[in-house]
């Protein structure tokens, strides 16, 4: 091959090589969804899991938890800034504030066995009186990164919650309540460890708590790790489809013993497809949000990575990428 003609071959294979990259980087962009992942999940360094969600992912949005080791909560204004430039360069917004508000003990309760683990995502376990500090923490910090959401739960799981249901609902109801004020929507995660864990769980406390600016974070995959083996499709078809306002994309199956324990998107017991197309068909225009949490690649970014490509095939399945 002549230098001229080989000059030419090289051109035209990178013009080519381009032309199937956009695509893949575009693909995101299509989707009804927000479509997204928690940073950490990748990796505790903020610039490079960025990369990755951008670059690689072909990712428009993010969902911030921790970020250089430390929880959100806990950046000083420089590393807030820096996290901003970080952003701006891959060109990513905010989903919501993934913050960990009432993830804590109900005062008066038999202290809970999910409690207690003196570190959750690089943040110390937050006491009960701190908690309404904690959430004008995350309304401030969701108003910094031009997002109007807020994550919370629903204080750890009670073996007899029935004596102190009615005070925690009016506790989620005021918190909401005082979020709406300042333009900030609550979307309380039904999480495994906490009072609130499964799909009908879900449904009862969106049926207690009519406040507009409480809403749900449905994340299937914790619903499953409770026990809740239906959770798509029919602990789905019990919740109210208006209130759902972001997900939590993961997975879990039965291990050979019997046990349920984290899996890779594309493998376990939520059919995605059939989760994405339902969530497609009721109108859900929020985030879908990568939370890995299963670990059994050789790094979490490789977890992730994997992860992502079940997800990635879920959405083209259920034509929502």
């Amino acid at each position: 091959m002549s230098i001229h003609s080989r000059r030419t071959f090289l051109k035209r294979s990178a013009a080519a090589a381009s032309l199937c990259a956009v695509p893949s980087l575009a693909r995101a962009a299509k989707s009804p969804f927000r479509v997204a992942v928690i940073t950490d999940e990748i990796s505790p360094d903020f610039d490079h899991a960025c990369h990755v969600a951008s670059q690689e992912f072909g990712m428009h949005w993010v969902e911030l938890r921790s970020l250089w080791g430390k929880s959100l909560m806990n950046l000083k204004e420089d590393q807030l800034s820096d996290a901003h430039k970080i952003l701006d360069k891959y060109k990513l917004q905010v989903t919501d504030i993934a913050s960990p508000l009432f993830k804590t003990d109900w005062p008066g309760a038999p202290r809970s066995k999910y409690g207690s683990k003196g570190d959750m995502h690089n943040a110390p376990e937050a006491t009960f009186k701190e908690q309404d500090e904690i959430l004008e923490k995350s309304i401030a910090l969701a108003k910094q990164f031009k997002t109007n959401k807020v994550r919370c739960f629903d204080f750890w799981r009670i073996d007899d919650v029935k004596p102190y249901r009615e005070a925690i609902d009016e506790k989620l109801r005021q918190a909401a309540e005082k979020a709406g004020k300042q333009g900030a929507l609550l979307v309380l995660e039904n999480e495994f460890e906490c009072n609130t864990a499964t799909g009908r769980e879900a449904a009862r406390i969106l049926g207690a708590i009519k406040a507009p600016s409480l809403a749900l974070n449905w994340d299937p995959g914790n619903a499953v790790m409770c026990g809740e083996m239906d959770a798509y499709p029919t602990a789905w078809e019990m919740l109210p489809k208006n209130r759902i306002h972001h997900c939590h994309v993961k997975n879990a199956v039965k291990n050979d013993a019997g046990k349920v324990v984290w899996a890779p998107t594309g493998k376990g017991v939520i059919d995605w497809t059939g989760q994405f197309r339902a969530l497609k068909a009721a109108g859900f225009r929020d985030a879908v949000s990568l939370e890995t949490h299963w670990h059994g690649a050789a790094t979490p970014e490789e977890s992730s990575r994997e992860s992502w490509a079940g997800m990635k095939k879920a959405l083209i399945d259920a034509g929502a990428l």
